[in-house]
């Protein structure tokens, strides 16, 4: 059904755990850029689209230092208003422009639920699966990531909020289901990164509470992605609109990296790494 890699390219699997192994060795977190390709993320759909500008969009982040682009074609958002596409929809949005992003040299993951899209983009150069459903949503998902050898991003997800929970207790619970998923499926435990879904099926005060217990998450010996990028959480803190949300993404992402987030999951590029930067500078000097 997928085309089988050139013998002269790498497979996705073989470059992306190699990726990854060497941006879990640097000293500070690795900085993933997000591209959405979307009319109606929460807080840039629509910007980047067209292709034209979505390849733009591409070359800036790299010029700024991204390690990683992670691009999606599908809108999650975080809340409420996602509209739910098909596979031929993300398709449609991504055939214009993958391949060319994954050409400009810098790792490509691909931020999509469904298998089928999945594959699509390893074939066209994508070297990481990054599932907002950590394997739970798509049965067909596991399978793929095994076959394909790359390493996963799993995210945990509710259908719903629930303020009453112990929001840690049920990340850990839906983390040990997709482990049990991965194993099952054959997929290397040293190609799982775990992500806890900040503003994903969470209160605002829940989103806070996961950042602030995120060591807990050690118990699995894993490496974490944290994405609060404008996330509406900020905004319950300090009154905002997602475009004015910089100063606490960094807040919360320089917490995240100080209690050992090892990806950093960012719209700002730039501004990001300058704060992980500097925040690792000083805390060398102690």
């Amino acid at each position: 059904m997928n085309a089988s890699p050139s013998p002269s390219v790498p497979p996705a699997g073989s470059a992306g755990l190699e990726v990854l192994r060497t941006l879990l060795e640097r000293p500070i977190p690795a900085v993933m850029g997000v591209l959405n390709v979307t009319p109606d993320s929460f807080s840039d759909g629509g910007e980047f689209i067209a292709p034209d500008q979505a390849l733009q969009r591409a070359r800036r982040m790299i010029a700024d230092g991204v390690d990683i682009i992670d691009i999606g074609a599908e809108s999650t958002r975080p809340y409420t208003g996602a509209k739910a596409v098909t596979a031929a929809d993300e398709l449609a949005r991504l055939k214009p422009v993958l391949a060319g992003v994954a050409a400009l040299g810098v790792p490509v993951s691909i931020d999509s639920m469904k298998a089928e899209v999945v594959a699509f983009a390893l074939d066209q150069g994508a070297v990481i699966a990054n599932d907002v459903w950590g394997l739970q949503r798509d049965a067909g998902m596991a399978p793929l990531v095994a076959a394909k050898g790359v390493p996963v991003i799993v995210m945990h997800n509710r259908d719903s909020v629930d303020s009453a929970i112990d929001i840690v207790a049920d990340m850990k619970a839906f983390f040990l289901r997709s482990l049990d998923i991965a194993a099952t499926a054959g997929i290397a435990r040293d190609k799982i990164v775990l992500d806890p879904g900040i503003g994903f099926g969470k209160t605002a005060e829940q989103s806070m509470i996961a950042l602030a217990r995120l060591r807990e998450l050690d118990m699995f010996g894993l490496p974490v992605l944290v994405g609060a990028s404008r996330k509406r959480f900020i905004a319950s803190v300090s009154p905002s609109e997602p475009s004015g949300r910089l100063a606490g993404s960094i807040a919360a992402h320089l917490i995240a990296a100080q209690k050992g987030a090892k990806i950093i999951r960012t719209h700002d590029v730039a501004e990001t790494l300058q704060a992980l930067r500097v925040a690792n500078a000083i805390e060398s000097k102690q």
